[in-house]
């Protein structure tokens, strides 16, 4: 984990065993004082809105407390902050609702919607105001890349933790900032997702859209179709032996992810895709006869039986049960690479399935080939097409966004981040074309289809599939360094957006990627610091 759990407010402790690295740290961090560099408000990622620097800085000492309202969720995203610096600076930093000086977390009204925030730091402290506690949490990852990166270490370091004088105001230019993670084509852990959730939530990621089922693996637990999780979960591409999450599992990912302000999208992906359904339940096939399980990567063989009456019992059940353990917005139904449906049997499968969504009261998400059928009232579509996809089938996309379809952009040869950045990587897929940092980064959500209002453009989801990847460092160097641009992309104003300003900032990241042990592609794109 990157960092604990975020939990109820208790007085802390320094860790055991940090008092005397604190005190022979003394005088080191005494010496250093006087020379230490101070990150600018404006050096961190995702760009803020609005920032306005001056004064002198607010340096974090050993008699600090941080000040939150008495309301839990206030509470816990203290306790999660404090989580963050006690290791690292071997302070006590206590929670407290009444404290003259240090950290402060406060709840108000003002100019901030569902997430943004006001960080206000001088010598006194630093301040964080915000009108919901998702902006609170928000402002608590501006405040970590503003302190030192030795921050993030799990060892007593000698600091000084300073943060620059001045105010930062900030609030999303969209209301969606995902990423996805492929769990079906290998399977990863709870433990596993879980520290991919705490790397999105620094980067201040609000979706977390989970590809729970695939022709190679089903990966949740379905009471009322029991072999969809123990046979078609049971391997995974290459043949290994897969895995699943009990509806507890789950449960538990969607726990923490709400703990880092995250919403869980769980996608189940139907027509296509649906291999290792059709290999659990024979009846599921036109033929009535079950396909072997699948470990390979070919893509568009599958598909769901769109005349048989049990596709929609199946598909019923599987919404209702998975929408009864979501508390969140989404329920995504895939939609994609259907090659072996008919347009006809498409259409039919997806008119019958999106009104199952609303009636367990979720908003259907889809990838965007749901726009070639008809999409619900308020579905949002999911559009991973490429610079060179048809002007037909961009067309077809806008058309839909014109008539009140939400859009979801995932480029994939922007930012799926499975992409190889160049023909050397030893890792990825390139069937999109290489994806260096810069093209991750450098385009603007707002203009990026033709046709398309910009009004109807959600956020940005930066998509990671995982037919080459099965373990946690080949997500982190697939990722970094292009998921904070996809971040950025989401949250930060698009007057903010410049490259050669964006790579100054991006380079800045590696030693905090460093100290939490998070491996990355040193792009030679990015002018990375020379040790």
């Amino acid at each position: 984990m990157l960092v604990s759990a975020a939990g109820a407010c208790a007085v802390g402790a320094a860790p055991a065993g940090h008092e005397n690295a604190v005190r022979e740290n003394a005088v080191r961090e005494n010496a250093a004082h006087s020379r230490a560099a101070v990150t600018p408000l404006d050096q961190v990622i995702p760009a803020p809105a609005s920032v306005r620097p001056g004064g002198s800085p607010y340096r974090l000492t050993a008699g600090a407390r941080i000040r939150v309202d008495d309301a839990p969720a206030v509470r816990a995203v203290g306790q999660y902050l404090a989580d963050v610096l006690r290791p690292s600076t071997g302070y006590r930093l206590p929670l407290t609702t009444h404290a003259a000086t240090g950290i402060r977390l406060r709840l108000a009204e003002g100019p901030f919607g569902a997430e943004g925030y006001r960080l206000d730091s001088g010598p006194a402290g630093v301040t964080l105001t915000a009108r919901e506690p998702a902006g609170l949490f928000h402002g608590v990852q501006t405040l970590r890349q503003l302190l030192p990166a030795a921050v993030e270490k799990k060892t007593v370091q000698p600091g000084p933790w300073k943060v620059a004088g001045g105010t930062v105001t900030d609030t999303p230019r969209y209301a969606y900032r995902g990423a996805m993670l492929d769990v079906s084509r290998h399977f990863f852990t709870v433990a596993q997702v879980k520290r991919y959730i705490d790397e999105l939530a620094l980067y201040k990621v609000n979706e977390l859209h989970l590809h729970l089922s695939d022709d190679q693996g089903w990966r949740i637990a379905i009471d009322s179709w029991p072999r969809l999780a123990s046979y078609g979960g049971s391997t995974q591409v290459g043949g290994g032996p897969g895995g699943h999450y009990t509806k507890a599992d789950y449960q538990e990912i969607v726990r923490y992810a709400a703990s880092r302000y995250l919403e869980v999208v769980p996608e189940i992906d139907m027509p296509g895709h649906t291999n290792a359904a059709l290999a659990s339940y024979a009846d599921l096939n036109c033929d009535g006869v079950a396909p072997p399980l699948y470990t390979g990567t070919n893509v568009g063989f599958s598909s769901l039986c769109a005349g048989k009456e049990i596709t929609y019992k199946f598909a019923e059940d599987v919404i209702r049960e998975l929408a009864a353990l979501t508390p969140g917005r989404y329920l995504h139904i895939g939609g994609d690479e259907a090659h072996s449906t008919s347009h006809e049997d498409y259409t039919t499968v997806m008119n019958r399935v999106q009104p199952l969504v609303a009636e367990y009261g979720k908003t259907v998400i889809g990838w965007h080939q749901l726009t070639g059928a008809t999409p619900a009232k308020g579905a949002l579509a999911q559009y991973w097409g490429l610079d060179s996809t048809s002007a037909a089938e961009k067309e077809q996309v806008a058309r839909a966004a014109r008539n009140g379809t939400g859009l979801i952009l995932s480029p994939a040869d922007r930012v799926y981040l499975d992409m190889k950045y160049t023909k050397d990587t030893p890792l990825g897929l390139a069937w999109a074309g290489y994806v260096e940092v810069r093209r991750s980064y450098d385009w603007d959500p707002a203009t990026y289809l033709p046709g398309a209002p910009a009004s109807a453009v959600r956020g940005v989801e930066a998509p990671l599939w995982s037919e080459t990847l099965s373990t946690s460092a080949q997500l982190d160097t697939m990722a970094f360094p292009r998921l904070p641009g996809a971040a950025e992309l989401g949250w930060s104003p698009a007057a903010t957006h410049d490259w050669d300003a964006y790579k100054v900032r991006l380079a800045a990241q590696a030693p905090r990627w460093d100290a939490l042990g998070i491996g990355y592609y040193r792009s030679p794109q990015v002018p990375w610091p020379s040790s």
